[in-house]
């Protein structure tokens, strides 16, 4: 048996990739709660529907070569417990969030994943204080 790949489905069949596109685009306004609402569709729907247009943002991005960096800090859960959120100052954009915390180690964590040629085009870094 052959099967044609259709272009214009986005990775759960059901859908097409338009409304792919129109989900994640809603969720940048709303809660993903709010959208699943809105569109009658479960929640965990939404969300791999937002996850997948988020992977296409990132796609059309292409990869950070960040001259300018600002680094910051989320809270994530109730705790007290924060995570890193690096973003290229000049393209005014997030281009990392990882780390179990807000330690050295984490940020350590940026520097390997960009790579050290790509860190050495970094000329400025900035960080905010609570």
């Amino acid at each position: 048996m052959k099967q044609e790949k259709l272009y214009f489905l986005a990775d759960n069949p059901r859908y097409t990739r338009r409304f792919a596109r129109d989900v994640g685009s809603r969720c940048r306004d709303a809660s993903i709660r709010d959208v699943a609402r809105a569109l009658h569709l479960d929640w965990h729907t939404t969300k791999e529907l937002e996850k997948e247009y988020l992977r296409e943002q990132l796609r059309r991005a292409g990869e950070p070569r960040p001259k300018t960096i600002g680094v910051d800090e989320i809270s994530v859960r109730k705790g007290q417990q924060y995570r890193i959120v690096v973003s290229d100052l000049l393209k005014r954009r997030p281009i990392w969030f990882d780390g179990p915390d807000r330690s050295q180690a984490s940020m350590e964590r940026f520097y390997q994943w960009l790579g050290p040629k790509r860190c050495s085009k970094i000329e400025l870094a900035d960080s905010k204080k609570g």
